[in-house]
C-alpha cells in the first residue's frame, strides 16, 4: 500500500463488503463524514439504523494502540458516561478487511454545544471530570503521550522536511519554532509536574455532540496520556467560560489551579502540531483539497508571525 495515497484502494465496494463481513446487509447508501486522518463513512443498513465505519490510516497506530483506545471507550461507557464505543464482533472491535483495519460504531447524531451557555459548560465539566476519574484508574500501555517531542519537535521537522514551506521562509520558520519550543519548555518547567492520566486527547467542540438528552463524546482517535487541562482548555474561550467548566469539573474531581498555567503552552503546541500535521499528510490527496491555503506563502508567513505571538504570550 502506497503511504502517500493510503486510501487509494478503499473503494465503496470494499467498504460495503467490510460491513457485510460483520453480518449486516448494507443498503448501498454511503455518506462520507468529516475526517482527514482516517476515513469515516455512515453506512445504511437494510431494516436497521445506519452504522459508522471508520477505516484507520495505515501506519499511524499499532493494533495494540487501537485496541487500547477501544477498551478505554468501552470502560467509559461501562461507567455510564455518554461516549460512543466500537461494536464487538466475535469479541473483537478492531476488524480487518481488504488490507484495511476498521471499526464499526452505532450512529449517534447531535449538534454542536453552545459554548457561551454556562449551564452547558458546567455539564461538560462534570462529564469530563467523570471521564478523568476513569482515566486515572490505570495508565495507557501503547498510546502516545502529550509531550514536546510529539507535539513540537516532530511536527517542526515535518514542516522543515516538506516542500510546502517556501525555501525563503525556512530560516525564519526554524527560528520561530525553536524560540517557541524554548518558551514552552520553560512554561512546563515553571508549572512543574502535574498528574498524567488517560485523556480523550482532542476534546474540541466538534467531538462533542448535543441532543435533547444532553452531550456525548465521539472520536477517541487521539486518546493519549497527558494533563487534565488538555481535555478542558479547548471548550473555554475566556476566564468566564473556563470558570464554568471548572465549576462543573470540581463537583466530581479535584482540579489543581496550577494547571491553568499550561493553557498557553498547550495552545502553542496544538498550533505547531497543526502545521506539522498538514505538512506530513500533504501527499494524501484529501489534504490539498481540504487545506489549499497551506500551499500559499502568505499562510506560512502568518503562521510564523503567530508562533512569535504565542512565544510572547509565554515569556
Amino acid at each position: 500500500m502506497n503511504s502517500d495515497t493510503p486510501y487509494a484502494n478503499l473503494t465503496p465496494d470494499l467498504m460495503l463488503d467490510a460491513v457485510s463481513a460483520c453480518g449486516w446487509w448494507p443498503d448501498g447508501r454511503l455518506l462520507a463524514l468529516n475526517s482527514y486522518e482516517n476515513r469515516v463513512w455512515q453506512v445504511g443498513i437494510e431494516d436497521a439504523a445506519p452504522v459508522i465505519a471508520k477505516f484507520y490510516r495505515p501506519g499511524r497506530w499499532s493494533d495494540a494502540a487501537i485496541v487500547e483506545e477501544h477498551a478505554f471507550a468501552q470502560e467509559l461507557a461501562d461507567a455510564e458516561l455518554p461516549v460512543v464505543a466500537p461494536l464487538a464482533f466475535g469479541g473483537r472491535t478492531l476488524l480487518h478487511h481488504g488490507g484495511f483495519r476498521y471499526a464499526l460504531t452505532p450512529r449517534r447524531g447531535g449538534r454542536a454545544p453552545e459554548l457561551e451557555a454556562l449551564d452547558q459548560l458546567q455539564w461538560l465539566g462534570r462529564l469530563i471530570a467523570r471521564m478523568h476519574v476513569v482515566g486515572a484508574r490505570a495508565p495507557f500501555a501503547h498510546r502516545g503521550t502529550l509531550d514536546r517531542d510529539t507535539m513540537v519537535q516532530q511536527p517542526m521537522q515535518a514542516v522543515l522536511d516538506s516542500t510546502l514551506l517556501p525555501a525563503s521562509l525556512q530560516t525564519n520558520y526554524r527560528a520561530a519554532a525553536m524560540r517557541l519550543d524554548v518558551a514552552i519548555a520553560a512554561r512546563l518547567e515553571a508549572v512543574g509536574p502535574v498528574p498524567q492520566l488517560r485523556l480523550h486527547g482532542d476534546c474540541h467542540p466538534g467531538n462533542v455532540l448535543w441532543t435533547d438528552a444532553g452531550p456525548h463524546f465521539v472520536d477517541f482517535d487521539d486518546a493519549r496520556t497527558g494533563p487534565a487541562m488538555q481535555d478542558l482548555w479547548m471548550l473555554a474561550g475566556d476566564d468566564r467560560t473556563m470558570a464554568a467548566v471548572l465549576e462543573g469539573y470540581r463537583q466530581f474531581r479535584h482540579f489543581d489551579d496550577g494547571e491553568l498555567g499550561l493553557i498557553p503552552a498547550l495552545r502553542a503546541m496544538r498550533q505547531l502540531h497543526y502545521a506539522g500535521w498538514i505538512a506530513a499528510r500533504w501527499h494524501d490527496p484529501a489534504f490539498p483539497a481540504a487545506f489549499p491555503f497551506a500551499a500559499e506563502s502568505r499562510w506560512w508567513e502568518q503562521h510564523i508571525a503567530d508562533l512569535h505571538e504565542l512565544t510572547d504570550e509565554l515569556e
